[in-house]
């Protein structure tokens, strides 16, 4: 047995990733941030010396100390002040000789200055530099010094300490490192709203689920013999199953039409117009570069709105045959049904007369049923050639005894059997619904006549059926010939259609002539071509 793989749930994932996401975010950015911080806070601070150092340099009393040494008292009180003020580490005034006139630490005073950095500042350059001194590692901003004839007489070094650059840089990072957790925590809150809404979304499914239902309706649809084909709203194709390929590729069409407007690729198609209804279309013929299919459209609805339209059909070639099947199944078991009733009231009579001894009447009575059963049948299957055709119309009479209803039929000519298995199931259609019509419709009447004439010349083969029935008002005679149109309830109405139907399918024509109280003659004029001797 295969061990199922562990599958982490949609929430996690997705909490994980943004998590994740946002995580990397932010550190990049805390380094990008921290750098840039570190370098502006450096530059910021030795800007700042250099600004000390350029302000200390041209104070008259740094100028007079240094060209007279009985003012170095002044100039060490004026460097402490300055140094109190803007919060650097040292303040240092040195001559031409690197000798100090100020430090912090007055013992200093009088001696050469420490850290050998200096030695561009008294050759008249400004610059900035890092070195150990006496007070520790410090940033340093060096000044020259010149007296009113623009000549250099020393030298301002102003000092900023690199602890308290690191502390300001720690303190900047820590604010850094709060944002990061706090945008992670938003983060994670987000991830967290992000998933249930998708959850929501997904109808509470997990992505594995989806795509385990997902394969089981994708193989279902394909595995339909029926052809369905889906558009959007849009009228894109957005399905195809296998079986609709196979019919479409009859018809010509055999490129892939997923993502093509439907009414590109089958411009004889209505799926368009459901869309714009909103009514389905059922058992609805349809013909594709000569292709006859049945088909079903029927609109798609989310939410009260129409999303899309799905057709189901099949090829009415393949329909026509299972009709046939089941026509000629349905006309054994009728005949068989309505010769057993028959058989069974013969034997009744048969019974009696043999219980009364009239022997004599009996044989008379059974050589006149075996003669005109052999007459009767023997005349339809002598011009009859098609035998689906003649056993239906020698069940139909059987059918019709039993509904006490006088038929007869009359062929004129030879009917030879049909070039097309179509024709036949057109024609068993066309005297079927038409037979049966009549015969309901004299289920009250008195006289129960029904006749039917066959006949065939020139390749038009000729039916005319009529009856003694109640006759049809003139202005129902176009109605009757409408799908679902029907005076006796609901589900009815379909015979009478579908005979116009198949008699336009075979290229024919049908003319109705009815009188009320006189009955009705329905006359069909349909293009026969014989099948030809010895195929």
């Amino acid at each position: 047995m295969q061990r199922q793989r562990f599958r982490f749930k949609l929430s996690i994932i997705i909490i994980f990733f943004v998590c994740l996401v946002v995580l990397i975010s932010l550190m990049i950015t805390d380094l990008l941030i921290s750098n840039s911080v570190s370098d502006n806070i450096r530059k910021t601070q030795e800007e700042k010396a250099l600004i000390v150092a350029r302000t200390v340099s041209k104070s008259n009393i740094v100028i007079h100390a240094l060209e007279d040494n009985q003012a170095a008292r002044a100039v060490q009180d004026y460097t402490n002040e300055i140094q109190s003020a803007t919060d650097v580490l040292f303040i240092v005034i040195m001559d031409m000789n690197g000798i100090r006139l100020t430090h912090p630490n007055e013992e200093m005073i009088g001696k050469s200055f420490v850290g050998g950095d200096e030695k561009a500042a008294l050759k008249g350059k400004e610059y900035v530099s890092v070195s150990r001194g006496t007070l520790g590692q410090s940033v340093r901003a060096f000044t020259p010094i010149y007296n009113d004839k623009n000549k250099q007489i020393g030298a301002a070094a102003v000092g900023i300490s690199l602890s308290s650059l690191e502390t300001a840089l720690e303190t900047s990072h820590k604010n850094i490192l709060i944002v990061t957790i706090f945008g992670l925590l938003i983060g994670i809150i987000g991830a967290i709203i992000l998933a249930k809404y998708i959850k929501k979304i997904l109808l509470g499914l997990e992505p594995f689920a989806i795509s385990r239902i997902l394969e089981e309706r994708s193989t279902m649809l394909q595995s339909v013999h029926e052809g369905i084909i889906a558009v959007d709203h849009t009228s894109t194709i957005t399905l195809v199953n296998k079986s609709a390929l196979q019919i479409l590729k009859k018809a010509g069409l055999s490129q892939n039409p997923i993502g093509m407007k439907i009414y590109d690729y089958m411009p004889s198609t209505r799926l368009d117009q459901v869309l714009k209804t909103g009514q389905p279309e059922l058992d609805e013929e349809q013909t594709i570069n000569g292709v006859s299919i049945l088909v079903n459209r029927v609109p798609l609805f989310v939410n009260g709105a129409v999303v899309g339209a799905i057709s189901t059909f099949r090829d009415k070639t393949e329909v026509n045959q299972l009709a046939e099947q089941l026509t000629g199944v349905r006309t054994y078991a009728e005949a068989l049904r309505a010769q057993s009733h028959e058989f069974l009231n013969r034997l009744h009579v048969i019974s009696g007369m043999v219980q009364l001894k009239s022997y004599d009447q009996l044989a008379a009575f059974i050589r006149t049923l075996v003669d005109y059963r052999n007459q009767e049948f023997g005349s339809i299957t002598q011009h009859l050639k098609d035998p689906a055709l003649a056993g239906f119309i020698m069940g139909k009479i059987s059918y019709s005894r039993e509904a006490k209803v006088d038929l007869s039929i009359e062929c004129t000519s030879i009917i030879p059997e049909p070039a097309e298995k179509k024709t036949t199931h057109e024609l068993i259609t066309i005297l079927g619904n038409l037979l049966d019509n009549a015969i309901e419709a004299m289920t009250d009447s008195e006289d129960k006549t029904l006749e039917v004439h066959l006949s065939y010349e020139d390749n038009w083969l000729l039916i005319e059926v009529s009856d003694s029935g109640p006759g049809i008002a003139n202005e129902l005679q176009k109605e009757v010939f409408k799908k679902g149109y029907s005076t006796k309830g609901e589900n009815r109405g379909f015979g009478l259609y579908l005979v116009k139907k198949s008699i336009e399918a075979l290229g024919g024509e049908l003319i109705i002539d009815s009188k009320l109280r006189l009955g009705t003659n329905f006359y069909v004029k349909i293009p026969y071509k014989a099948k030809e001797v010895g195929k």
